[in-house]
């Protein structure tokens, strides 16, 4: 009897993904998600998934700190610790699950040749870090690697991984879509908010301007990013015309309930793509935001605002 797989998630998108990926067969008949224990969104979007009809033969396990025996699937392939499980215990088989930009990273260093090591895009990695990303790169070749993504990929990229010997199934959140919502929030404006300024990107003043004319304009919802700084949701909620309502689970899960003629939106993110996929057919608008120019910080390189609204856009 096939031994049942092992999927280890550090972000809500990644589990999101990895019961897609599930339920879509890519990881047999029996799997178990493991998430990182000591992540707060990872708790509440577990939550939430347990509440609802999860696919036949998928489990959700206790936050774990340590990672599976063997990790058959990830989200986040320039983990050192998931490249170090993938060289010491990986199957022969691996999938890659969504997880933001880093997913379209992936797919140019795959496309890119056998020789390019696995390495965040702004790393500065040393000798050994280097070593490591280089062996797990020659490791997913020697592999049968699928990538499951619903970014929109361009298709020379998509041709380019192919050649590269890798597989790309796309989604549309086939069983997300499948299951009941509930209500969405009241107000008819939706903002996601944007780690991009916690990263240093994007000056927080130009960026709590924005919000303040436009609650000024109608009320609006507004949902914390994740990995937004406690002190700037401190001060958006003290803004008149907004409510913040607690975050945790992905917006994938929290908003499924918005109406037509609802509205959301956001700067340059990967939830302006799946939100499409599954608000669309509602009739719900999701617009993604241009960052004007005197929003960026010097530490925001051309190369990385191209990328941020070439795939978001």
């Amino acid at each position: 009897m096939r031994e049942r797989a092992s999927a280890w998630v550090e972000s809500p998108l990644q589990m999101l993904c990895a019961v897609e990926a599930h339920h879509a067969g890519l990881l047999g008949p029996a799997t178990v998600v493991v998430p990182r224990a000591g992540q707060r969104a990872l708790k509440a979007t577990r939550r939430e998934l347990r509440r609802m009809a999860l696919p036949p033969g998928l489990e959700l396990a206790e936050p774990a700190e340590r990672l599976p025996r063997r990790v058959d699937a990830a989200g986040d392939a320039f983990s050192g610790r998931v490249q170090l499980r993938w060289l010491t215990a990986g199957p022969r088989r691996l999938v890659v699950v969504d997880d933001g930009l880093a997913t379209i990273r992936l797919l140019e260093l795959l496309a890119a040749g056998p020789y390019r090591p696995l390495l965040r895009a702004r790393a500065q990695p040393g000798l050994a870090r280097a070593a490591l990303g280089l062996a797990a790169a020659l490791r997913l070749r020697a592999s049968s690697v699928t990538v499951f993504t619903a970014l929109p990929v361009p298709a020379e990229l998509e041709a380019a991984v192919r050649r590269a010997g890798a597989d790309l199934v796309r989604h549309d959140f086939a069983w997300l879509r499948e299951q009941p919502s509930g209500p969405g929030p009241a107000e008819r404006i939706v903002v996601l908010g944007t780690a991009l300024v916690r990263n240093g990107l994007v000056h927080r003043d130009r960026y709590l301007r924005w919000l303040t004319n436009l609650a000024g304009e109608e009320p609006l919802a507004y949902y914390p990013h994740r990995r937004e700084d406690p002190v700037d949701v401190a001060l958006i909620r003290e803004r008149p015309g907004i409510t913040v309502h607690e975050g945790g689970a992905p917006a994938e899960l929290t908003l499924r309930g918005l109406d037509p003629g609802q509205r959301v939106l956001s700067l340059p993110s990967t939830a302006i793509t799946s939100l499409r996929v599954l608000l669309g057919p509602r009739g719900v608008a999701v617009e993604p935001v241009e960052v004007p120019d005197d929003w960026w910080t010097s530490r925001a390189a051309p190369a990385l605002r191209s990328h941020l609204t070439g795939v978001t856009g």
